[in-house]
């Protein structure tokens, strides 16, 4: 049963009030003796402030809410983990809501995580904010927001964007320079996180290469083992010319690699696949999987930061942050058969 901070003091044989301001760390006119005592108690009662009581003094509840899009998917997962990272060591707990890809869901979410008054919110989004709640309205000037959105909703500060064009403009050249002409994409379904620069950066490197866009070798799926599963087999239907197929995420290329083998095919002595994030899971697919790695639990972790700086500064001009990728040849890519 835990102990209330009434007990602590009757079990001292002091005030409540000098028990609280021990805790707090303002008893300095208290005597060793004393303190001692105390802190002797809440040691072995193994005691915990209430952190709700505390809000009502401090007007803080060391409480982060985080609003993601699908806590299932690993890029997200190590998101999280870099928040946790940072936030932890400081006190903070996360209140983590999953939205399921759904606007209607991240708004109710948001609204609930400020009526239970925590001291900021992370929210990671393929959405643009409505005119009500945008960054330019007011809805959050008393409650600071952090926006994981690859930059899709306008702003000059708080933005954390990774150079994902660059990364998979390298992919791009590396199956070109191994001789791959038939190159597929599975992207993402419209109304899901939309990866435009590594679309982009698809098309771009086959417009370079004086080769021709082919609307047919694009594919779009779930950005899921199942849904990369689906959208493969959905496009070796019907093109059975492909020898490289470019993927979303690694998730994707990983349900990708179940539908190469159904056809009969080898990975990459027939088909060449590469994926995007660089997750864990990743290096133990078989063959390892070629991908672009993007630094995830950084960006939670910086997304973590400046959101805290934010609620112990909340005169201080915000922040950006630029991440890095990096392509990482691995062996599911090889030279086309002649």
């Amino acid at each position: 049963m835990k102990l209330t901070i009434k007990e602590i003091a009757d079990l001292a044989g002091v005030s409540i009030t000098t028990v609280s301001q021990i805790l707090n760390h303002k008893g300095s006119r208290f005597s060793q003796e004393t303190r001692q005592k105390v802190l002797r108690i809440v040691e072995e009662q193994q005691y915990k402030p209430d952190f709700f009581a505390s809000n009502l003094i401090k007007r803080h509840s060391k409480t982060i809410g985080m609003i993601v899009p699908d806590v299932t998917n690993l890029f997200f997962s190590k998101i999280i983990e870099g928040v946790e990272s940072y936030l932890n060591p400081l006190g903070y707990m996360i209140l983590l809501c999953n939205s399921k890809h759904s606007q209607a869901k991240e708004l109710q979410y948001i609204d609930e995580l400020i009526y239970r008054s925590v001291d900021g919110i992370i929210l990671a989004t393929p959405h643009v904010l409505p005119a009500e709640k945008s960054l330019t309205s007011g809805f959050f000037d008393k409650m600071p927001l952090m926006l994981i959105d690859r930059g899709i909703n306008q702003r000059k500060i708080d933005r954390l964007i990774v150079q994902e064009y660059s990364g998979a403009y390298q992919a791009m050249e590396t199956l070109l320079a191994l001789g791959h002409r038939e190159i597929g994409m599975l992207r993402e379904m419209q109304g899901y996180y939309q990866l435009t620069e590594r679309t982009d950066a698809y098309r771009q490197a086959l417009l370079d290469a004086e080769i021709p866009f082919r609307k047919e070798y694009v594919t779009q799926g779930e950005l899921t083992v199942a849904g990369g599963y689906r959208a493969a087999k959905e496009l070796l239907a019907t093109q059975s010319e492909i020898t490289a197929i470019f993927c979303g995420n690694d998730e994707m290329a990983l349900g990708c690699y179940q539908a190469i083998h159904e056809i009969g095919k080898k990975v990459p002595d027939d088909i060449s696949v590469v994926g995007f994030d660089g997750v864990e899971i990743s290096e133990f697919a078989v063959p390892t999987l070629t991908t672009i790695y993007q630094p995830s639990f950084d960006i939670g972790f910086y997304a973590a930061k400046f959101l805290v700086d934010r609620i112990d500064f909340p005169q201080t001009k915000g922040q950006n942050k630029l991440f890095a990728t990096e392509f990482l040849l691995r062996g599911s890519v090889a030279p086309v058969k002649n």
